[in-house]
């Protein structure tokens, strides 16, 4: 994150944003032969604090969720700092590539490409954008269709209509074809792998309130998923492979969609191609979550250079669905007493931060999908949709933060809830990877240092109290964690699918973990299943029939996500405590 790059003695770059990659001209310090490059990294704790302090008032930060303090003030994963699933850690190092390229008179700095479909006929408008001089030849292949532009003005723009265009489809709707475009000027070739597909968010008002739901091709699509957070705690730790077999567990579960989380990083190109691939939707926040987060000139200029590099890198992934402006930052405008005596003063800082993040989005890639943040009522409106069920995506914490009963999940009736979670211990073969049977205790302090949420341990033993007679040990304790983690969250999930359309999406908190913790995730560090996922694979099918209550009874409701109607014989049982069973006319 801070760092200072030098060539041969002379200082070529100083970075204070892990979220930039950054192009050096080194031709006045390379010399024949042998050079040297020295990377000097800085304090990030100690530059957080100086900066927190120089500011001319102080912005408050999520201080349960962050041992290392003052992480807002600078562009590093929030997690990084710890947070209520992750260890605190502040790492540092190279994240990403070091590399050399040849200089050349003109090169395509990136391009911006966009699609327009009608029946039978899709147009991708590709704009090449160009550093040098203007008069080279860009030749744009794509499916067998060719055009040439020559650069003027810095650009070179085509429109390659492709008759009969093979469509991508979320997971669930159909296939997730792809193919190469080409763009090639002189010796430089960019290739961009892309689906054929248009992706709306509609939010439409409606007699409840505001609607929101996802329309890919024409079609409404039930979004069903998961948070995603990185992959490990340990930047270095993460590769393709573990990363897919995580992703392929999404889908495996009948998930079509992720959000990647603002507290979290920007992922890597090869990641949004794993999601092409697979057919998951990305649900993409910009990574501001949880803080108040500064609103100087200076700051915003750098967030704008942030937000158009990492869009114009992911906008052409056929699976970028939603880009959002953060994670629960019009929530922070009420969690800190500084925020609560002087809403105004922090109101406009976030107003000037969310509008500079949708400017910068829309200045890059016009077309691109925004939504304002997370949870958010709609643009313009900062209401509370934690408790507010109307209008667009709701996060729902008050069965796990509240300590309500799994029943209170149907006392609302969201139109999107992008977030909401219940906790279990990782299964037993990941806890012994970190703790000996004689610490087999929740109260032991090596399994109290992985539980990073206060209360976690006493929310999880007193729901057991409630629901089920005690465990006899520590397997079963952590055994029948999972069994009521994956009740809480098939509650939710079957009574608010049943909701369709009113209801439009389920993505529950959380996906995956970064080291092995005490957590919402339903596939453990290291990729295998807890017992919330084996049952989200069958919540989340395609055709369901789901029981929810209606007055004194109860209703049976078949849901379909597939494209035709479904043929279904029911028959249902009655299940007495001590397993006998009746069937039920």
């Amino acid at each position: 994150t801070l760092v200072t790059v030098a060539v041969n003695g002379t200082v070529v770059l100083t970075s204070d944003n892990m979220f930039l990659s950054h192009r050096i001209d080194l031709s006045a310090v390379l010399v024949k032969g042998q050079n040297d490059i020295s990377l000097s990294f800085g304090n990030v704790p100690a530059e957080a604090k100086r900066r927190q302090d120089a500011y001319r008032f102080f912005l408050p930060f999520s201080i349960n969720n962050t041992p290392i303090h003052n992480g807002n003030l600078i562009r590093k994963p929030a997690c990084d700092f710890g947070w209520d699933w992750n260890i605190a850690l502040a790492t540092f190092g190279v994240y990403g590539d070091l590399h050399l390229e040849p200089a050349a008179p003109s090169r395509i700095d990136h391009l911006v490409i966009t699609q327009t479909h009608s029946p039978g006929l899709a147009v991708v408008s590709v704009t090449a954008e160009v550093e040098g001089d203007d008069g080279q030849e860009v030749t744009f292949d794509l499916c067998g269709v060719q055009a040439k532009a020559v650069v003027r003005r810095g650009q070179a723009k085509a429109d390659l209509s492709i008759a009969n265009p093979a469509l991508w489809w979320p997971a669930g709707q159909g296939a997730q074809p792809l193919q190469d475009l080409t763009v090639t000027m002189g010796a430089q070739v960019l290739t961009r792998r892309i689906g054929l597909r248009v992706a709306e968010l509609i939010t439409e008002k409606d007699a409840v309130g505001l609607g929101f739901k996802v329309r890919v091709n024409g079609r409404d699509i039930f979004c069903k998923g998961a948070n995603w957070i990185p992959a490990d705690a340990l930047a270095g730790r993460i590769n393709q492979a573990d990363t897919r077999a995580l992703l392929q567990s999404a889908k495996d579960a009948h998930m079509n969609m992720i959000r990647i989380w603002g507290g979290g990083r920007y992922e890597p190109t090869w990641f949004y191609d794993l999601c092409d691939e697979l057919g998951l939707m990305v649900w993409q926040d910009f990574m501001f979550s949880c803080h108040i987060y500064p609103s100087d000139d200076a700051f915003l200029t750098q967030v704008a250079q942030e937000v158009r590099q990492n869009a114009l890198r992911l906008h052409h992934h056929a699976s970028m669905t939603i880009w959002c402006g953060d994670n629960e930052l019009i929530g922070a405008l009420t969690w800190f007493p500084e925020t609560r005596a002087n809403r105004d003063q922090y109101l406009v800082g976030y107003d000037r931060l969310n509008r500079a993040i949708e400017q910068a989005l829309k200045a890059a890639v016009p077309a691109a999908v925004w939504w304002p943040s997370s949870p958010s009522p709609g643009p313009m409106d900062f209401g509370d949709t934690w408790h507010d069920d109307k209008k667009g995506d709701m996060h729902f914490w008050s069965v796990w933060h509240e300590g309500r009963d799994f029943d209170h999940y149907r006392s609302v009736r969201p139109r999107f809830c992008s977030e909401f979670g219940f906790q279990s211990y990782p299964s037993l073969d990941v806890i012994r990877r970190f703790a000996d049977p004689k610490d087999f205790n929740i109260a032991a302090p090596v399994m109290e240092s992985h539980q990073k949420n206060a209360g976690g341990n006493a929310r999880i033993a007193e729901t057991m109290f409630r629901y089920f007679r005690f465990p006899v040990d520590f397997p079963n304790f952590v055994y029948l964690s999972q069994i009521q983690q994956g009740l809480a969250i098939k509650t939710a999930v079957t009574q608010w699918r049943s909701l369709k359309p009113h209801c439009m999406g389920t993505l529950y908190w959380q996906l995956n973990d970064t080291w092995p913790v005490c957590s919402w995730a339903s596939l453990d560090h290291g990729g295998g299943w807890k017992l919330l996922h084996h049952m989200a694979r069958r919540f989340y099918a395609d055709v369901t029939v789901v029981c929810v209550p209606e007055g004194a009874g109860y209703r049976l409701k078949a849901v379909n996500d597939r494209l035709t109607p479904v043929p279904l014989k029911i028959e249902a049982w009655a299940v007495a405590m001590d397993g006998t069973s009746r069937k039920l006319d």
